[in-house]
């Protein structure tokens, strides 16, 4: 009779364990859905396919899907400057599985658009990094101004007289070149065409006097020999371009402005899956080939912090606000 009360014992111990076995396998999956990422990772473009914003961001996603060891999907959703692309992945769920690879744009688009901007650029987005940049360049037709001194002069002689492409009201190379010519003393009037190469023809057949743009993509016309590079928009010398003055050594007065692309995630992202992303992007920054890929297109690679990237971002919206709201300049 004795060994009852230790038969119950044993039975008591034995359910225990059951129930606590029945705890762990409750609490596994649980466990494994933490384990990011898990599926393909959408990487949503902002801007066209085949554009610079474009041509960056698929660069950088096959070899951030090595690292994550899932595919990172590219899709292309343009339009508004970059807004509808932004507001969709502000709008999706903070899981990691919705990122944005966009542009300096996103810096104008709240002085641009106000509340038409349809979503919130302070508090909507968590930056995950700031990947790389570009500084712009001064380009004139190859009977127009010789220099960057000759242009100023030009701009400062006849204001209004002569006329700058961009791609879009408010977009980076509108904006950069209302600032040059603000800068040079002078005035200029802004002709907007849907992408930037249809200016540039029309620039080089005389019809503007200069175009600010990058070097990737003007680089085309460049070694043709269609159009001249009168000067950098950047505090030093272009390895790609050594002999091309910057617009600050030439002119004399500051003019640095580069294009830029970062990366974010929906607000509310937890943060080890940003810290993931930002370790995953700024490994694919560092490799050999993207390295090589970068010093061809003039592309300066940034390994950042999210904290990094969002000080950046903060800083870039502070310095385009009053440039927008004085240059007047409004969506399309």
């Amino acid at each position: 009779m004795a060994t009852v009360p230790g038969r119950r014992a044993a039975l008591t111990g034995l359910a225990a364990i059951a129930a606590a076995c029945a705890t762990s396998l409750v609490a596994l999956p649980a466990t494994a859905q933490a384990v990011y990422p898990d599926k393909p990772v959408r990487m949503i473009i902002a801007f066209a396919a085949g554009g610079p914003t474009d041509v960056v961001g698929r660069l950088l996603a096959p070899r951030v899907s090595e690292i994550l060891g899932q595919q990172v999907i590219v899709e292309n959703k343009p339009g508004a400057t970059g807004n509808i692309g932004t507001a969709m992945v502000a709008d999706a769920k903070p899981d990691g599985y919705t990122i944005l690879f966009s542009a300096s744009t996103m810096a104008m688009a709240p002085a641009l658009y106000g509340k038409q901007l349809g979503y919130d650029p302070v508090n909507g987005l968590a930056a995950i990094a700031y990947v790389a940049s570009a500084p712009l360049i001064l380009l004139a037709p190859m009977d127009g101004a010789k220099s960057t001194p000759e242009l100023v002069g030009m701009l400062r002689k006849d204001p209004g007289k002569y006329s700058y492409a961009s791609s879009g009201n408010g977009g980076m190379i509108h904006l950069a070149s209302y600032l040059f010519a603000t800068r040079a003393g002078g005035d200029a009037l802004h002709v907007p065409y849907r992408g930037s190469a249809p200016g540039m023809v029309d620039m080089i057949a005389g019809r503007h006097g200069f175009q600010i743009d990058t070097l990737q993509s003007s680089k085309g016309f460049i070694d043709g020999g269609k159009v001249r590079v009168l000067g950098v928009a950047s505090d030093k010398r272009l390895p790609q371009l050594p002999d091309v003055p910057t617009i600050k050594e030439a002119a004399g007065f500051d003019y640095a402005i580069n294009t830029w692309y970062a990366v974010y995630a929906p607000a509310k992202t937890p943060r080890p899956i940003i810290d993931k992303l930002n370790a995953a992007f700024n490994q694919a920054l560092k490799q050999p080939d993207m390295v090589k890929k970068a010093n061809e297109l003039a592309l300066e690679l940034v390994d950042s912090t999210p904290e990094q990237a969002k000080k950046f971002y903060d800083d870039q919206m502070a310095f385009w606000d009053p440039i927008i709201k004085q240059s007047g300049a409004k969506p399309e």
